[in-house]
């Protein structure tokens, strides 16, 4: 039985969640109040299984780093690194013996600190004590920081190395200016070697407050438990005050072309502008829109013109990143050196097609049933579940979202999606980022054909 209970529980749980979902499909019911301190709760009742999971969200990611970039990564990474009385391995320990699992994470937008674990009544209570005291009493250690300071400028370093994450960082800069969402989350090296411990104790106690954040619970917890264990988890945390809202995206001017040079046999490119907020009144429209376009795989607009039909790329895609302000229409593709100018065109040509004329009504019947088909798979498991939850309460979502998605994408119209397309897409205005070598450098690296028996000399 304890050799049981050591063992991860994630993958029995989510064959056992994905076997009943098959039968048939309801999504959960959300329910939601604020603490006494502030801290916003939604709960989601789930009988099926002998597990909870746990989600905290702040307003505390990337966007909020300031000067200080980094300091949201380095903070989330080094909670679990020790408290007031266990370190890093007693931790590990601590959780692993009850068979619970500990993560902790920051993106642009938000920070969050989540835990799994078993409800049988001893399990879940060590694994909850020792979480608290995580979120409590974080000590940040100097030889864990040290550590990780070390492990961030070699990823840095790294990231140097990385097409992708070139023409990433690139692009976001780009897109963004002078905005918080055009910072690295990784940051950089001058402003990591810069980092201090007190920095991210300064970051943790202005932004991991309870009015500023949000617990999911899902599981196998009866409403008044939740409400309970609600209550425990706001204690460990201050009241504080909400993040300042962060500023409106400034929509492109004009296009603009940034190409950078690495010596490499393909060439990244990422197009895109400003895109989708979330809560957008045309995102749903959008959304549908884009699983044509280039968010289905082989059956996309894009990948049967880039790929298919002209060979420019093995791989092309595009979506839209919806964030608490407007996140990136992202076009991407990787090609020949030679061909990164025509595979630039082509799709780009694909997309001012796409507005001009819409999907046929074939290809959005196709589109809604593999979305709203596949729905039900992505809410499977209470993983699935506590992540749509989180993302819910974060930014302000309807408490209905995940009952009305299926029904909402299914009323709408190719007129609806063509007239989205239409005013929120600007293909004169893309910001196009390559990396690779440029085309004149290809082209005087190729070596001359040899002379045959046959051919001058």
């Amino acid at each position: 039985m304890i050799k049981i209970m050591k063992l991860p529980i994630s993958m029995g749980l989510f064959i056992i969640a994905l076997f009943a979902s098959s039968v048939s499909f309801a999504a959960p019911k959300i329910q939601h109040w604020i603490s006494d301190n502030g801290l916003a709760v939604y709960y989601v009742y789930v009988p099926e299984l002998p597990m909870m999971d746990l989600r905290l969200t702040f307003d505390a990611g990337s966007a909020r780093d300031g000067n200080k970039l980094g300091v949201a990564g380095l903070t989330t990474a080094m909670l679990d690194k020790g408290t007031a009385t266990l370190n890093a391995d007693q931790i590990a320990e601590a959780f692993e013996s009850v068979g619970a699992e500990f993560s902790a994470g920051s993106a642009r937008d938000m920070a969050w600190i989540s835990m799994r674990t078993l409800t049988l009544p001893e399990e879940q209570e060590k694994a909850l004590k020792i979480w608290l005291d995580v979120i409590k009493n974080a000590s940040f250690p100097t030889k864990d920081f040290d550590r990780l300071v070390k492990q961030a400028l070699v990823g840095l370093e790294a990231e140097k190395q990385s097409p992708a994450a070139i023409a990433s960082k690139a692009f976001y800069k780009n897109l963004y200016g002078d905005h918080p969402y055009a910072k690295p989350a990784s940051g950089t090296e001058e402003t990591i070697k810069a980092m201090h411990i007190e920095d991210l104790k300064a970051h943790y106690s202005r932004y991991f407050v309870a009015k500023n954040g949000q617990l999911a619970i899902v599981g196998s917890i009866k409403k008044s438990d939740a409400e309970a264990l609600a209550k425990r988890v706001a204690g460990v945390l201050s009241a504080g005050a909400k993040a300042a809202k962060i500023p409106a995206v400034k929509p492109l001017e004009k296009s603009k072309v940034v190409r950078i040079e690495f010596p490499s046999s393909q060439s990244h490119v990422m197009i895109g502008q400003p895109g989708t907020k979330r809560g957008d009144k045309d995102y749903y429209a959008l959304y549908l829109g884009n699983h044509g376009l280039g968010g289905s795989g082989f059956t996309s607009r894009l990948m049967k013109e880039v790929r298919v039909k002209r060979g420019l790329s093995y791989s092309v895609y595009s979506y839209f990143i919806s964030m608490r302000e407007q996140g990136p229409f992202l076009l991407g593709l990787q090609t020949k050196n030679s061909q990164v100018d025509e595979a630039v065109k082509v799709a780009t040509d694909v997309v001012k097609n796409f507005q001009k004329d819409g999907p046929s009504e074939a290809e959005l019947n196709a589109s809604k049933t593999n979305i709203t088909g596949g729905f039900p798979l992505r809410t499977a498991s209470n993983d699935d579940i506590i992540g749509y939850i989180a993302m819910i309460g974060f930014y302000g979502l309807p408490l209905d979202y995940l009952d009305t998605f299926t029904t909402t994408i299914e009323k709408i119209s190719r007129k609806e999606v063509m007239d989205a397309y239409t005013r929120r897409l600007h293909p004169d205005k893309f910001l196009t980022v390559i990396v690779g070598k440029k085309e004149a450098q290809v082209a005087s690296e190729k070596k001359p054909e040899k002379a045959t028996a046959d051919a001058p000399k």
